[in-house]
């Protein structure tokens, strides 16, 4: 069995550094071997590459791409945290917050592109519980916000 990093060589995936709070909070705590993730934006290097709300200046595949980019950080973090993804025992909670256009009800299209990538590197443990919730507004206007719980070993 491939492990989570021979995975996303596989998936031509190199993570970036960790990224760096936006405010007066910690990226991860760990809480016995529970990783708790703060809420993650698509930020590619330093900067949201689109802002917006889905189903207005935002489209369905855009934001899936950044759903996608978002658990690429969360890799990030988890990695700075941990030292290597191997650890991960599984993924136990993806929370999805799509900054959403009047009448934009797919969310959950959204984060499936989150849960697919999770499956992808961790296999049946990176299947998880989820919350696909519309709100106005994210911070920075950005498309896509994510949080995340992890078991590690």
């Amino acid at each position: 069995m491939k492990s989570p990093e021979d995975k996303l060589k596989e998936l031509h995936i190199s993570l970036p550094g960790a990224p760096k709070p936006l405010g007066s909070y910690v990226p991860c705590v760990q809480a016995g071997n529970l990783l708790f993730l703060s809420g993650m934006l698509p930020l590619r290097d330093g900067k949201l590459s689109r802002t917006g709300r889905v189903g207005e200046s935002v489209t369905l595949q855009e934001a899936q791409e950044d759903a996608r980019q978002t658990v690429i950080n969360a890799f990030s973090v988890l990695k700075a945290q941990i030292g290597n993804l191997d650890r991960v025992r599984r993924c136990v909670k993806l929370n999805g917050y799509v900054a959403s256009g009047p009448g934009f009800t797919e969310q959950p299209k959204v984060l499936n592109a989150a849960s697919d990538l999770l499956f992808e590197v961790f296999g049946e443990a990176g299947r998880h519980a989820r919350a696909a919730v519309g709100v106005y507004v994210l911070p920075l206007n950005s498309p896509v916000e994510l949080d995340f719980i992890f078991e590690i070993a």
